[in-house]
């Protein structure tokens, strides 16, 4: 060892090594849990789930109608059926032998920016509208920025849907968000904004282009001053139940290796024709394939 790496060593104090991952979240000790400070033995019982995931994240508790705000929002999430990507990763994963944690990592390991990152894409969306409409101007600034994503061909994120012309979870999350922002508890500016986007979405087509489950939640968790990347993560956090359900159940069925189609079914094959492997110069044997 060098000589420099020795003193270093020495110059190293216990508070060094203490503070390397210093944390305001858990203070833990044996015999005490203190989670922001609160003893668990009062958490448990004295709080909700949703109040915990506030907690650990933001520092405190919430208001009751945010806590009652933000578990709406996570309920909507949970789940989307099979056919959504993370889940059938999931499920298939399940059939493979890697155990539920497995199975549950590889569905949590999908939700990306194109399947699981609309809600943070919309929250980042509304904030940048809000702040471009500072002076109140928001109609305009809207007009603006549909015509911007048109021009470019790209789906503004947080409206429409694949399988439904009317998200069923759009319009309980709305009203929940207008009743909290009549009572007071959030401003609303994000739930305007995302209203007249999605007026102005539907201007001059034969259908509206209503907001769906990620817009409905971003709209939420953007009243409740969560930042963009923390609406993934409660996202996250929803739709793992639905992984968890799926991935038990089918763990439960007892197939093994179960592929993304029917194994009488085979995926089309657009390669080349069968052909034979070119000859090397110099070689001494043939396989017939």
């Amino acid at each position: 060892m060098s000589a420099s790496r020795e003193d270093a060593i020495a110059r190293t104090s216990s508070r060094d090594v203490t503070d390397w991952w210093s944390t305001g979240v858990c203070d833990i000790e044996s015999g005490t849990i203190r989670l922001r400070g609160y003893p668990i033995e009062e958490l448990i019982g004295g709080a909700t789930f949703p109040e915990m995931i506030w907690l650990m994240v933001r520092g405190d508790f919430p208001e009751p109608r945010q806590a009652e705000l933000l578990e709406r929002a996570l309920v909507a999430a949970v789940d989307h059926g099979p056919q959504a990507p993370s889940i059938a990763a999931a499920r298939m994963a399940a059939t493979c032998g890697v155990g539920l944690h497995g199975a549950m990592s590889t569905g949590v390991g999908l939700l990306g920016d194109v399947h699981g990152g609309a809600g943070q894409q919309c929250m980042e969306l509304l904030e940048q509208i809000r702040i471009r409409s500072a002076d109140g101007d928001l109609e305009t600034v809207v007009a603006r920025t549909v015509g911007e994503y048109r021009a470019s061909g790209r789906y503004v994120p947080g409206f429409g849907h694949r399988f439904h012309s009317r998200d069923p979870r759009r319009d309980p999350l709305l009203s929940a968000v207008h009743e909290q922002v009549e009572a007071g508890t959030i401003e609303g500016y994000h739930l305007r904004i995302a209203e007249e986007l999605e007026r102005q979405l539907a201007t001059g087509r034969d259908k509206p282009i209503p907001m769906n489950i990620d817009g409905a939640t971003a709209v939420i968790y953007a009243e409740l001053g969560f930042d963009p990347e923390l609406g993934r993560g409660l996202f996250i956090l929803s739709r793992s139940v639905g992984i968890l359900a799926h991935s038990w159940e089918e763990r439960r069925g007892g197939r093994r290796i179960k592929g993304p189609i029917p194994p009488p079914l085979l995926p089309t094959y657009t390669g080349s024709p069968r052909r034979p492997v070119p000859q090397r110069s110099g070689a001494t044997s043939s396989i017939t394939r």
